[in-house]
């Protein structure tokens, strides 16, 4: 049967979908607009279970304050063009409204919303028949406190939340340090609030990575003692060019290897472990000054910026934070 411009407009209002689907969805139900909807949605499942091995790294980043509790949403798809899409971010946010509304704790919770009789869940499969794009809800994060700030960097993939137990925060302040946050990416409010799964990872680290240094060192004064340039020797990639430029002998190419092998050797056994565990203490200092929000330079717009620690800035504000949250879809 042929179907008016009309009802498929109509059809387009009530599904979201592209027009020709819109079309070919009244014809095939002929005209019966329920009907009509069904097909539409068989179609969303129907490309959601086609496309779930694909990889969605695309999407928008959306973050929403309500007084004291604030929100961050990621809904993902396949591709930029998509995740720019005006009816895609409308999407978005009228998942985290209503995710606001309900003040929900958890992802499942969102998904198990109900927005205009579908639940979230099967709104996002819709919309995966409509795009023809694998689309998935992930990455949700709340905060709360006595008062929150949002920030959502331009284009959408960038959003940050911050809650304070103070109910008078000036709206600057708060949202300056949300800004702080998306740019500085701290891992905690405090060193006491780090993960100790993060602590022991960065503490092996700067171990490993001062005992290499350390030997290192001790190789290239012995390789200076013996008249080799360090330089000249620092990979076997380089003994073999230099060797073939004519830079050093064989002999001294051999005598550089015999030196390297011998002082590692030794090096390794002998080792000082205070001075390993003193030069790590000073690396765990550093990372936690510059990975723990209260330890950094705040860099959140104003006067205050460059100039002070957040701590400083929160002494300052008379403001304690007592959370923070920071999801992003850009590789760092």
């Amino acid at each position: 049967m042929a179907v008016t411009m009309a009802e498929i407009s109509k059809l387009r209002t009530m599904t979201g979908a592209g027009m020709m689907d819109c079309k070919n969805a009244l014809t095939e139900a002929a005209g019966e607009f329920e009907k009509a909807i069904e097909i539409i949605r068989k179609k969303g499942q129907a490309v959601a279970a086609k496309r779930s091995d694909r990889e969605a790294s695309e999407g928008c980043v959306l973050a929403k304050t309500d007084a004291g509790f604030a929100a961050i949403i990621a809904l993902k798809c396949e591709t930029d063009f998509v995740a720019k899409n005006a009816d895609f971010v409308a999407l978005t946010q009228s998942v985290l409204d209503a995710a606001i509304a309900a003040k929900c704790k958890t992802i499942d919770e969102v998904k198990a919303l109900v927005i205009d009789g579908r639940t979230i869940a099967e709104l996002v499969i819709d919309r995966s028949g409509v795009t023809g794009e694998k689309m998935e809800l992930d990455f949700y994060e709340f905060v709360a406190g006595s008062s929150s700030a949002a920030y959502i960097h331009p284009g959408n993939k960038l959003a940050t939340i911050v809650a304070f137990a103070e109910d008078n925060a000036e709206y600057e302040t708060i949202r300056g340090l949300a800004m702080h946050i998306a740019a500085m990416s701290p891992v905690a409010i405090d060193e006491s609030a780090v993960p100790q799964k993060v602590k022991d990872n960065e503490l092996a680290v700067a171990i490993d990575k001062t005992k290499i240094e350390l030997i290192a060192k001790e190789v290239e004064v012995a390789l200076k003692k013996a008249g080799i340039n360090p330089a000249h020797v620092d990979s076997e990639n380089h003994i073999e060019s230099n060797m073939a430029k004519g830079w050093i002998t064989a002999e001294d190419a051999a005598k550089a290897r015999e030196i390297k092998t011998a002082v590692v050797a030794e090096k390794t056994a002998t080792l000082s472990e205070q001075k390993v565990t003193n030069i790590a203490a000073g690396r765990m200092a550093k990372f936690f000054k510059e990975y723990t929000l209260v330890e950094q330079k705040y860099e959140g717009g104003g006067e205050e910026a460059g100039k002070i620690t957040v701590k400083e800035l929160l002494a300052k504000k008379h403001l304690t934070c007592v959370a923070f949250k920071r999801v992003t879809l850009n590789q760092e």
